[in-house]
């Protein structure tokens, strides 16, 4: 027997907020596909919509206002819409040498960064993944324990350490000045000129990159079965072939994540370059830093100017009155 209370809320599921309710349950994802929109709003959010922000300026013709380059659309005699592409941006980048360049440089200061991280990155992971589970997680908190300090005060304090005057080159002459006055032998009377050079550059991004590397490769190799190296070594493989032959593909796909969160960000990098890069260290990160810098400043010259005039004509008018 049915009871008359639930007969009214059936109607009401059989309604229209019934079929209305049904229907955004139905539209709206739920379970596992709303786990995979996060990270797909999360790329739309933070990724497209920038990149469509700077491919609407490279598309625009930059002007002395604010924003400083023209709409893309328009409204033309209030009823037709003009579309305004500009194509000539991405032809004075690949005819100017400073742009074609300080990419290829880029290309290649982050190549070799990548290297070098992969090369100090690799034996570190390994290590931490051998290690006993006890002190995993001290060891992984030693790789992640920098990030807790400003990304920027990180870059200065390498400063420090390699200027002319910074520990690494007190510490190299106190040593030299020791061997002198035992063995008579002079190793070096200078200071090592480090900053503003290509390889304070290097030290700079393997440093700050390192734990992408690192993460991404204890993941993969921390997973990895030891029972397949027992088996190597029981045909008779030595430890460095085992490792060749078996730990060194298994780890691939953390070599291939690794390498890429180093070697794309290291691409567009500015800040590092800026601090501990030289003249001569281009970049074009840092090329096209300075470039919205200079036009931002052209603008801010502009509107001082603007109000100056501005403020000289209202005394004059007060004068005459």
């Amino acid at each position: 027997m049915t009871d008359r209370a639930d007969v009214p809320l059936a109607a009401a599921a059989d309604g229209p907020a019934g079929r209305l309710l049904s229907g955004l349950a139905r539209a709206l994802p739920a379970g596992r596909s709303l786990v995979i929109l996060v990270p797909y709003v999360w790329l739309l959010l933070f990724f497209l919509v920038p990149f469509a922000i700077v491919l609407k300026i490279a598309l625009a013709e930059p002007r002395l206002a604010q924003p400083p380059y023209s709409p893309l659309i328009d409204w033309a005699d209030g009823a037709r819409v003009q579309v305004n592409l500009v194509f000539e941006n991405f032809q004075f980048i690949l005819s100017d040498n400073l742009y074609v360049l300080s990419y290829l440089n880029s290309v290649k200061i982050a190549f070799v960064a990548t290297v070098l991280t992969l090369l100090v990155g690799y034996p570190l992971a390994y290590a931490i993944a051998r290690a006993p589970m006890r002190y995993r997680i001290v060891l992984l908190m030693g790789v992640i324990l920098p990030f807790w300090t400003s990304f920027l005060i990180r870059v200065y304090a390498w400063i420090g350490i390699l200027k002319n005057n910074g520990y690494v080159n007190n510490v190299l002459l106190e040593l030299s000045r020791w061997v002198e006055l035992v063995t008579g032998i002079t190793l070096m009377d200078q200071p090592i000129v480090m900053m503003n050079t290509d390889f304070a550059v290097y030290v700079g991004i393997v440093y700050s990159y390192l734990p992408f590397m690192v993460l991404p490769l204890y993941a993969t190799l921390e997973r990895m079965d030891e029972s397949l190296l027992e088996a190597a070594m029981d045909l008779g493989a030595r430890p460095w072939k085992a490792f060749v032959a078996v730990t060194l593909p298994l780890s691939m796909p953390g070599i291939v994540a690794g390498s890429m969160l180093v070697f794309i960000p290291a691409i567009g990098e500015f800040v590092i370059p800026a601090l501990l890069g030289g003249p001569d260290t281009l970049m074009i990160g840092r090329v096209l830093w300075d470039e919205f810098g200079q036009l931002y400043q052209a603008v801010d010259d502009q509107r001082r100017e603007q109000s100056t005039d501005l403020q000289r004509q209202a005394e004059a008018h007060a004068a005459l009155t």
